[in-house]
């Protein structure tokens, strides 16, 4: 996956907008305001994705690319190496994950209608 797929593929999500809160670096995607997943467009070389804790910890164990949040609550949090031990389609799993965690926190007028 490069940089524009992941790109792409995020904002093809309901409501998904994107943004650079921090620098000029770091790509955030939110759906209602809520982060959902962070890159650096510079060097693309991993992802922060929210995840489910114990998931978390299964991931970690099972994937040489997945690590604890790079800077993030590394309890809700992995950073996945991208082209490594990951395949594309997993990682858009991930995504959707992610995703689909944030939307569980929202509000239910602030909800798409996918979950």
């Amino acid at each position: 996956m490069n940089i524009e797929q992941l790109r792409d593929f995020c904002l093809s999500l309901p409501l998904v907008e994107e943004k650079f809160p921090f620098d000029q670096s770091t790509l955030v995607f939110y759906i209602a305001g809520k982060m959902i997943c962070l890159v650096n467009v510079d060097q693309f070389e991993s992802i922060n994705l929210k995840c489910d804790p114990d998931k978390a910890l299964e991931l970690r164990a099972t994937y040489e690319a997945v690590k604890p949040g790079y800077h993030m609550n590394k309890k809700h949090w992995n950073t996945v190496f991208v082209n490594q031990d990951v395949n594309d389609s997993i990682l858009e799993e991930w995504i959707k994950d992610s995703y689909n965690l944030v939307i569980l926190t929202l509000p239910k007028s602030k909800r798409p209608d996918l979950i």
